[in-house]
């Protein structure tokens, strides 16, 4: 993708017939775990934010390349969910799934849903 997207609609519609079902699965699978996030586009790939804007609110951001798909997490907002995503972890916030493998949709699901809740917890305190 050259220039950046407008919206997610359009980073995906960018992106290699290949990747773009994974892409809009991936993004089914976010917005099933965390309905109240807010869909934006920043550092010209897919954002959720939740519970705040910008920097506070980040949730998770995601990326396709040739050879695999990115995921992006803070780790201050993942916490104990970050154990289950160690075999595909690259930096301390960046975890590579690769396309020759299959995706591991539910997993993503399951930390979102975790880093909802862990949220919404922080919130009631």
């Amino acid at each position: 993708m050259k220039k950046t997207p407008k919206d997610v609609d359009a980073y995906i519609s960018g992106m290699p017939k290949k990747i773009r079902g994974t892409l809009v699965k991936l993004r089914g699978v976010i917005k099933k775990a965390a309905p109240h996030t807010k869909e934006r586009i920043s550092y010209g790939m897919p954002f959720y934010e939740y519970d705040g804007v910008g920097f506070k609110g980040r949730l998770i951001y995601f990326a396709a390349n040739k050879k695999y798909i990115s995921v992006f997490i803070p780790p201050t907002r993942a916490g104990k969910s970050m154990y289950t995503l160690k075999p595909y972890q690259v930096t301390k916030s960046s975890f590579h799934f690769l396309l020759a493998e299959p995706f591991p949709f539910s997993l993503i699901g399951k930390v979102v849903q975790e880093m909802v809740k862990k949220s919404d917890n922080r919130q009631k305190k």
